[in-house]
């Protein structure tokens, strides 16, 4: 059985629910609105729910009839504080914030799967658990659900996890997209205040300026990622913000910068750590200033399984045929708490390309941007995707484990 005709036959409502969600765009850990879209969108179905404490999450378990593990879907459900620009009748109804991310997209094909899994609920091998999750985009909302106990939610440990994204640019419509090993960037940021002393502009001997000091942490920070990295292991960083003075002829007391700091590989995202702390430090050290620096660490790097990853290939082409489905020679430069989920879970993030027709997905409007829209025609190819994953996964798992029962 197939879920294409039932995907098919739902796409109607999951655009209204998907158009629904876009209107009023919530943002952080907090979002009581979408939250209730959402459960009214689940109510009929045979799911426990349970919902999240410290922050709007929504879990919901299915029980397949036959015994078995569990597998994860996720869904990401938060907004950005942009204006919208875009020329559609769904415009957000909230000034400042905008689901520019298609997150809305995200919660709507989730919702599909979760319709499609449920009529299937007697033939499913075990389990699975739909994770909603607030904050993606910040401050991270995958960490407090698996506090609160997400990947345990139907008893034991999943076995595997999966996720869509879908992209506005980048890859044509309605193709999935991937990668082995790293897939997104671990994210962190570093803080920097340089202090001195000031004093007049006209007699800098008198002072230690901090400006030309910190200016040449900005210039060294980028001598140290291409002196130190290989660049098939690479590193970025991007200072973002830089602060000194209020005049010209006065020298200020101290200086502030903060970057953005971008890795692929845990042992690189380490050795960055490091690194930064030592140039900062020891430029400071050689001026006679003082520096105050703060190393947050961000999202890890997103990372695929491999065996997962191309379970989800051939899943993809045999549904869709081989043209819909695309290795990425490349991983992404942006950064996803969904890592905090496949670092415990082994499992899959997939891309999917939702361009508007008629739009280049080579130069169109970004993921983020205020004038971005996305083809939510998409939404039941998604879904079909998504629910075929963890039906298939389970069925595995138990043909794997009557392979181990019969040796």
């Amino acid at each position: 059985m197939t879920f294409q005709p039932a995907a098919a036959a739902m796409n109607d409502d999951l655009i209204k629910l998907r158009r629904e969600l876009h209107r009023q765009p919530e943002l952080g850990l907090h979002l009581p609105r979408t939250q209730q879209i959402l459960l009214a969108a689940l109510a009929d179905l045979p799911l426990e729910i349970s919902t999240g404490r410290s922050l709007s999450s929504i879990t919901g378990v299915l029980r397949g009839r036959r015994p078995g593990p569990a597998v994860l879907l996720r869904a990401d459900m938060d907004a950005l504080p942009v204006t919208e620009t875009a020329d559609v009748d769904y415009v957000s109804e909230v000034p400042g914030r905008m689901h520019a991310c298609g997150h809305d997209l995200h919660m709507a094909i989730l919702v599909g799967a979760a319709r499609l899994l449920s009529g299937v609920q007697a033939e499913l091998a075990g389990d699975v658990v739909f994770m909603f999750q607030p904050a993606e985009e910040g401050p991270g909302g995958a960490e407090p659900m698996i506090a609160e106990g997400v990947l345990t939610a139907a008893g034991e440990p999943a076995i595997a996890a999966y996720c869509l994204h879908v992209y506005s640019a980048t890859f044509a419509r309605g193709v999935f997209a991937s990668r082995r090993g790293a897939l997104g960037a671990a994210s962190d940021t570093v803080r920097a205040v340089v202090r001195g002393a000031g004093g007049h502009g006209s007699v800098p001997f008198k002072s230690k300026d901090p400006i030309p000091a910190a200016c040449e942490m900005v210039t060294a920070l980028q001598t140290f990622v291409t002196r130190s990295f290989d660049i098939f292991d690479p590193v970025v960083i991007t200072v973002g913000s830089f602060h000194a003075g209020t005049v010209d002829n006065v020298i200020p007391a101290e200086a502030r910068f903060e970057a953005t700091v971008r890795s692929f590989s845990a042992d690189a995202r380490d050795r960055a750590h490091r690194g930064v702390l030592d140039v900062i430090s020891g430029i400071a050290a050689a001026h006679g200033l003082q520096v105050e620096i703060d190393y947050e660490r961000g999202y890890p790097v997103t990372v695929n399984d491999t065996t997962e990853v191309e379970f989800a290939a051939r899943t993809t082409t045999e549904l869709f045929g081989a043209d819909r489905f695309s290795w990425m020679d490349n991983p992404e430069p942006g950064s996803e708490d969904m890592s905090y989920v496949l670092e415990q879970v082994p499992g899959a993030y997939l891309n999917l390309g939702a361009c508007p027709p008629g739009v280049d997905p080579s130069s169109g409007p970004v993921n983020h941007a205020a004038e971005v829209i996305f083809d939510d025609s998409v939404l039941a190819d998604g879904a079909v995707v998504l629910a075929e994953l963890a039906r298939r996964r389970l069925e595995l798992a138990r043909q794997q484990e009557g392979g181990r029962l019969q040796r």
